[in-house]
């Protein structure tokens, strides 16, 4: 949430000052660089700690999650007498010591 709040933020300060406030964003900081030039440049840095924020807590909290609603599925699967084939992936084999899951 605050990884979006951040993004999302940004981009809105960013769009009105220049919107509204364009003797502001047009102030040199060093030679013809100049502050809306360097908060536009910006948008790529907070854009990266969002998509680091985002991954992160998918690594934390959703993935051993779904690990372990996937190894309850399989313990449930093999208790009924079936056998629980690893999940392929657009028609490709898993590679070897992956455990069932697929990897980037």
């Amino acid at each position: 949430m605050r990884a979006t709040i951040l993004s999302v933020g940004g981009f809105l300060l960013y769009v009105l000052l220049s919107s509204f406030v364009p003797a502001v964003m047009n102030q040199p900081l060093f030679g013809r660089l100049t502050l809306g030039l360097t908060l536009g440049l910006g948008q790529f840095v907070v854009m990266g700690v969002t998509a680091w924020c985002y991954v992160r807590h998918m690594r934390t909290r959703v993935d051993p999650l779904a690990r372990g609603l996937r190894s309850r599925l399989y313990e449930t699967e093999n208790r009924r007498g079936r056998t629980a084939a690893p999940p392929q992936g657009a028609g490709q084999p898993l590679q070897q010591g992956t455990r069932g899951f697929r990897t980037w």
